[in-house]
């Protein structure tokens, strides 16, 4: 995690300390801040970085095919179950699961979710049989799930038991005094990637990143970054920031 603002260190505090516990941890913050890269970094540093580390993105599933993804099916549990398959609590076994944008999961998951943090079991779809399971629990949301609670989308017992550890990550807007750090860190993996030979920036072109505007946080400051390694010769300069980076 790059940065050393008081708001990110307070993150890397918080990983060392969670990390070699089994505690589940809710990650919350905007979109592109960096949670799943918090949720990587306390799988690497816990007692089951050997084993899966399994992500699962809750909001790009449909509704109606969260269950099967996140507990299996037999065959047959449906029209096209032709053969038994392992959910993604199985295949983490061991290891640790990362449910991301928990608050987009339908609340027939989330009553199955439930009962696996609180029995260490799940049931495939159309099964019977119950499957002990034992995986490290992260969730991550860039919702206010209070809110969702208040208005009958989440269950507030979920929260409960997801949130024994809160990792809250800083927008970007919060944490500019990291921008030089990032930009540097940026370029030379862009650079890299595109095989092109290392650029540099401008110090007023660093200051004029710094006072842009970061809604789309790290994901769009990355994205830019990428832009004016295409776009500019070998020192990136303040008049290019101000011309390619437009809003």
């Amino acid at each position: 995690m790059i940065g050393d603002s008081e708001g990110i260190n307070k993150v890397k505090e918080m990983i060392r300390k969670v990390a070699p516990s089994d505690a589940r941890v809710l990650i919350t913050g905007g979109n592109g801040t960096g949670k799943e890269l918090v949720a990587r970094s306390l799988h690497k540093l816990s007692n089951r970085s050997k084993a899966p580390f399994i992500e699962v993105n809750c909001a790009a599933i449909p509704s109606e095919l969260i269950e099967s993804e996140l507990f299996g099916h037999e065959k047959g549990a449906f029209t096209s179950a032709i053969k038994q398959r392992k959910g993604k609590f199985e295949q983490a076994d061991g290891g640790t699961i990362f449910l991301d944008e928990i608050g987009d999961m339908s609340a027939s998951a989330q009553a199955k979710v439930l009962r696996a943090l609180q029995e260490n079991k799940i049931t495939r779809v159309g099964g019977d049989k119950d499957i002990k399971v034992n995986v490290r629990i992260l969730a991550a949301t860039n919702k206010n799930l209070r809110k969702e609670i208040e208005e009958g989308s989440f269950r507030e017992d979920l929260y409960h038991r997801l949130g024994v550890i809160l990792i809250h990550v800083p927008a970007l807007n919060d944490r500019k005094d990291d921008i030089p750090l990032l930009a540097d860190h940026f370029i030379t993996m862009i650079c890299n990637d595109h095989g092109v030979p290392q650029k540099t920036f401008e110090k007023d072109a660093v200051k004029a990143l710094q006072g842009l505007d970061w809604t789309g946080n790290i994901r769009e400051f990355r994205n830019v970054i990428e832009r004016l390694v295409i776009l500019c010769g070998a020192e990136i300069t303040k008049a290019d920031v101000e011309l390619y980076c437009k809003k």
